[in-house]
């Protein structure tokens, strides 16, 4: 099994699929994510359509016959080129297509109130992360999304199962997830989101705890019947900023 099989996630797959959408995900990410399998839907009828578009069979242009003209009083002018509609079609499929793929690649630039309406928007779009599992990300890949110049972590908080770097206020952070109790528990370590003071918040069936760590600070989020102050105090002990 190559490394990229290994290891992908959520924005490997993505990125594979984006360059190509006849990628084949021989890891099997895609069978088990509901985001991806959403995306890869979504990705392969745009492409249909586009194909459709620049199909069009439009009829040959021809010029209607003209009445004779007395040439004497008229002036000649620069011929200027114009596109025919085949060529609008393609210039028109190009630019649906850039857009579409910009928008889905790049954050969405959303102003949020708080930083707990940022948290849960940002967990609802990485719904594909929260896999009931028992198998943990290499440390390889824990090292890249966590490293040395952001943080020290060790395993104390619980089997990690999930790592990616994620957008959240315009700044990459590292998302994790763990095993809990009633199911996978979100981590977001930011460094650079200064919080006064520790804050609870609640989703359609989510609950989550902000707390200030130095001058970052740390959500940490999982399903309602999760006892979040059964790991709290772990995630705590397991993480040391790079100051």
């Amino acid at each position: 099994m190559s490394v990229m099989t290994e290891m992908m996630n959520c924005e490997d797959y993505k990125k594979a699929l984006t360059a190509d959408p006849g990628f084949e995900d021989d890891s099997g990410h895609a069978a088990s994510c509901a985001s991806c399998q959403d995306y890869r839907t979504e990705l392969l009828a745009l492409d249909v359509g586009l194909k459709a578009a620049l199909e069009i069979d439009v009829p040959e242009f021809t010029m209607p016959e003209l009445p004779d003209l007395d040439t004497d009083n008229v002036i000649s002018m620069t011929h200027r080129r114009s596109f025919s509609k085949p060529t609008w079609f393609a210039l028109a499929a190009s630019v649906l297509l850039a857009a579409v793929f910009g928008v889905r690649m790049m954050d969405t630039g959303e102003s949020y109130g708080t930083l707990e309406s940022q948290v849960l928007a940002h967990l609802d779009h990485e719904r594909g992360s929260l896999q009931v599992t028992s198998t943990p990300v290499s440390d390889s890949r824990l090292e890249r999304v966590v490293p040395e110049s952001v943080a020290t972590l060790n395993h104390e908080a619980g089997l990690i199962t999930y790592a990616q770097s994620c957008t959240i206020n315009g700044k990459s952070v590292p998302h994790l997830v763990i095993q809990g109790e009633r199911g996978p528990i979100t981590i977001l370590l930011m460094p650079d989101e200064d919080v006064a003071k520790a804050s609870s918040f609640e989703g359609a069936n989510t609950q989550g705890i902000i707390l200030p760590v130095g001058g970052g600070s740390i959500a940490i989020i999982g399903e309602r019947e999760e006892r979040l102050e059964r790991v709290k105090q772990n995630v705590l002990d397991s993480v040391t900023w790079d100051t």
